[in-house]
């Protein structure tokens, strides 16, 4: 028995069948099932059925499952071991972002890019997702950390926070628009948005609840007429005259582009945050802690109510 056989067989009951797991494994299906039939026939039992059309571990193979897994991670856990006292670090990391969840204050690539020259052993995944779904996955262990803008006030159990952005949200329109007269008016009541098209991002994502939260507690839904998950899709369709679009706002300006202009929203707790989101007690992998302590040395400390660019929070 060998720990490539324990390998394989763990891919082909993850994946449901032979051709995903050689794709995932990269290796010809013809060697991978010859490989787990060279097992069964060491074991003298079956560990798969094939009989469906997807391919399942028999009760010998359930039974089996724990303890391969069980000795692929004690594998895993000697070569980290090996590893850190070398210096080299491998494995997996995967981070989650947000669209749009930095602007042009934290650039993603060059980061990653840096990260990937100081560990290239180890092999680094982003992923792209809702806040409220990379909250889940957090919670789920399917990524190691996220960058994204809560849906609720405070963290979920298990979830810890970071705030890395902070900034007010802004009400834009088109030149013209009732909403921004008089002239030099700054800012807006989130009551005169009442029986306005509003433009928004989706559900399950920061800014969305931020806009929700606090029209509930001044007494009215909001109607979202238009949503999509670019902010910059948005002030196209605030610019086309379509509705008011709601954004992230800079302090120090009020132009966001398109011919726009945004005026701060007056109300409690209507602000767009990003987060540095891990769990509670910390990445687990050396990996993951690794990509954490570069994440807190790289992103900015941002205080609370400090104004960004606008799109930059979602």
């Amino acid at each position: 028995m060998e720990l490539r056989q324990l390998r394989y067989l763990v891919a082909v009951v993850d994946e449901g069948g032979f051709t995903r797991a050689a794709a995932r494994l990269h290796l010809a299906q013809p060697g991978l099932s010859s490989q787990i039939r060279q097992l069964e026939k060491e074991l003298g039992q079956p560990l798969l059925d094939r009989s469906g059309r997807s391919v399942t571990p028999t009760e010998v193979g359930r039974a089996v499952l724990p303890y391969a897994r069980a000795a692929l991670a004690a594998a895993d856990a000697v070569r980290q071991t090996v590893d850190e006292h070398t210096g080299l670090l491998r494995g997996r990391v995967t981070l989650g972002l947000v669209s749009g969840a930095t602007g042009h204050a934290f650039d993603v690539a060059a980061f990653l890019a840096d990260f990937h020259a100081s560990h290239p052993a180890l092999e680094i995944t982003l992923t792209e997702d809702t806040s409220e779904r990379m909250q889940a996955a957090l919670l789920a262990g399917e990524i190691d950390i996220a960058l994204l803008g809560p849906t609720a006030e405070e963290p979920p159990p298990g979830l810890s926070y970071r705030t890395v952005i902070d900034a007010p949200l802004g009400a834009a329109a088109a030149p013209g628009d009732p909403l921004l007269g008089p002239a030099g008016r700054t800012a807006v009541p989130l009551a005169e948005l009442r029986d306005r098209p509003l433009i928004c991002l989706p559900r399950g994502t920061g800014v969305r609840a931020s806009l929700e939260r606090g029209c509930a507690r001044a007494g009215f839904r909001p109607r979202v007429a238009f949503e999509a998950a670019s902010p910059q899709v948005l002030v196209q369709l605030a610019a086309r005259g379509l509705g008011v679009a709601v954004l992230p706002l800079g302090e120090e300006g009020s132009g966001i582009g398109a011919g726009l202009r945004a005026l701060r929203i007056e109300g409690v707790g209507l602000r767009a945050r990003i987060v540095l989101a891990r769990p509670a007690t910390g990445p687990t992998s050396p990996a993951a802690r690794a990509l954490l302590d570069r994440l807190d040395d790289a992103l900015p400390d941002v205080p609370e109510s400090a104004g960004v660019g606008p799109g930059s929070p979602v």
